[in-house]
C-alpha cells in the first residue's frame, strides 16, 4: 500500500506507528508540520511544512499546500494523526480514503476552546474512520457527534521487545549518584495536568519510614522550577534527581535501574505509555485510580491504584512496595502479562494494517 501519513515529525507515537508499516515494506510519505528528529526509516519520504505558533495560521498557510502535495502523493490512504492542525489538514485536502487517530487532548481539551471546537468537529465529520485508544475518547467524539460506527480501537501498544525485564545498571545509577537503594521513578511530563507535585509531597512521608529511597524525576515542563523549589522547601533534595527529558532509547535502562513507578496523572485517554512500558519491564506500579485506569489495573493485583492528589495514600503504598519485595515481583510479573495480552503493539499494529486494507477494499467497491 501506499500510505500518507499526517503527523507530528518529533513525537514517538508517530514515529512508532509510521516505522511499523515502513518496515514492512509499504511506501510510505510523511507530512510535519515540525522537524523530524528520528533517523531516516526505511525510505520514508519527508515533507515539513511550516509551523505557526497560532494554530489557525499554520491550517491557513498550509491547507493549499497540503491539498497539493496529497493529491500528487495520491495515496491509497491519508492517515492523519491528531484531530487539530493535522486532523483539520487532512480533512481540507478533500481525499479519502481519509483515517483520524484522536490522540486524547485533541477531544479532551480542545475542544472546550471555542475557536478550536468547531475545527475538530469538522476534523471528525470528514474522516471516513477515526481509531483512538479508549472508551473515554469514543464517548466525547460521540458527544461531538460522531457515530459510534465510525470508531475503532486501536492502542498505543507497548515494544514489548524494547520493553522487557532486565537488571539494574550500576554503573548508570551511579551516574545518577544512586547507590545500591530502592529508586522511585515518575516519567509524566511536568505540567499541571500530571500533578507531579502529588509525588513530591509524599516524598518526606516515604522517607520517614524509608529513608535511604531515592526518587528519579524525570520529564521537562512549565511546572519544572516550581517542583524543584517545593523539593527544596520539603528538604529533600538530596532523595531527588531531576533527570529531565529522557530519549526513548534510554528509557528501559531506566526503567529497569528502578524498583517501582509511579503516575500521580489527573488525566488520561487510556493507560499512559511509560505506565505500560513500566509494566513490560516487569516493574510493579502505583498509578491515579482514573476510569481508563481501572479498566486495566485491578488494584493489588497488577498495580496499585490511588485517589488522585493524595500524598498521603500514595506514600503509604509507596512503602508497603519497599518493604515487601515478592508483592513488588507479583506486582510486576502480572503487570507484564497484561500488557503482552492486551498492549502488545504488534498485535495492535496488525490490526491497525487489516483496518487500512478494509476500508481500502470498501472504497474501491463502492467506486
Amino acid at each position: 500500500m501506499k500510505l500518507c501519513f499526517l503527523a507530528n515529525a518529533n513525537s514517538i507515537h508517530s514515529f512508532k506507528w509510521i516505522k511499523f508499516f515502513a518496515d514492512k515494506g509499504h511506501e510510505i510519505h510523511w507530512i510535519s508540520l515540525a522537524p523530524n528528529i528520528f533517523s531516516d526509516v526505511n525510505g520514508v519520504k519527508f515533507y515539513q511544512f511550516r509551523e505557526f505558533s497560532a494554530k489557525p495560521l499554520s491550517i491557513l498557510f498550509n491547507a493549499i499546500l497540503a491539498r497539493k502535495l496529497i493529491k500528487k502523493i495520491n495515496p491509497d490512504i491519508l492517515h492523519a494523526h491528531y484531530a487539530g492542525v493535522y486532523g483539520v489538514l487532512g480533512a481540507l485536502s478533500g481525499f479519502h480514503p481519509y483515517i483520524l487517530t484522536a490522540w486524547g487532548s485533541d477531544i479532551l481539551i480542545a475542544p472546550k476552546s471555542k475557536i478550536a471546537k468547531p475545527l475538530i468537529k469538522f476534523a471528525l465529520k470528514k474522516a471516513d474512520l477515526i481509531t483512538c485508544n479508549g472508551e473515554t475518547l469514543k464517548e466525547k467524539m460521540m458527544e461531538l457527534g460522531v457515530s459510534p460506527r465510525k470508531i475503532e480501537f486501536i492502542f498505543w501498544g507497548i515494544d514489548t521487545k524494547k520493553f522487557q525485564p532486565g537488571f539494574k545498571n550500576e554503573k548508570f545509577l551511579k551516574e545518577l549518584g544512586i547507590f545500591d537503594f530502592p529508586v522511585i521513578i515518575s516519567l509524566r511530563t511536568l505540567e499541571p495536568i500530571y500533578d507531579v507535585e502529588s509525588l513530591i509531597n509524599a516524598i518526606p512521608l516515604v522517607l520517614k519510614d524509608v529513608p535511604q529511597a531515592k526518587f528519579v524525576i524525570a520529564g521537562k515542563g512549565s511546572r519544572e522550577k516550581v517542583l524543584k523549589k517545593l523539593t527544596e522547601s520539603l528538604g529533600i533534595s538530596n532523595s531527588v534527581r531531576f533527570v529531565g527529558w529522557i530519549p526513548h532509547d534510554e528509557l528501559p535502562r531506566y526503567l529497569s535501574s528502578s524498583d517501582i513507578y509511579v503516575s500521580t496523572s489527573l488525566s488520561d485517554g487510556d493507560l499512559s505509555q511509560s505506565t505500560g512500558q513500566a509494566m513490560a519491564c516487569e516493574l510493579p506500579i502505583i498509578i491515579t485510580d482514573l476510569a481508563v485506569n481501572r479498566s486495566r489495573i485491578k488494584d493489588g493485583e497488577n498495580g496499585f491504584l490511588v485517589p488522585t492528589k493524595d500524598p498521603k495514600t500514595l506514600a503509604e503504598k509507596i512503602v508497603i512496595l519497599l518493604r515487601d519485595e515478592k508483592l513488588r515481583i507479583k506486582l510486576g510479573k502480572e503487570g507484564r502479562k497484561m500488557i503482552e495480552n492486551k498492549l502488545n503493539y504488534y498485535k495492535e499494529m496488525e490490526k491497525a494494517e487489516n483496518i487500512y486494507e478494509e476500508l481500502l477494499s470498501r472504497q474501491k467497491h463502492n467506486v
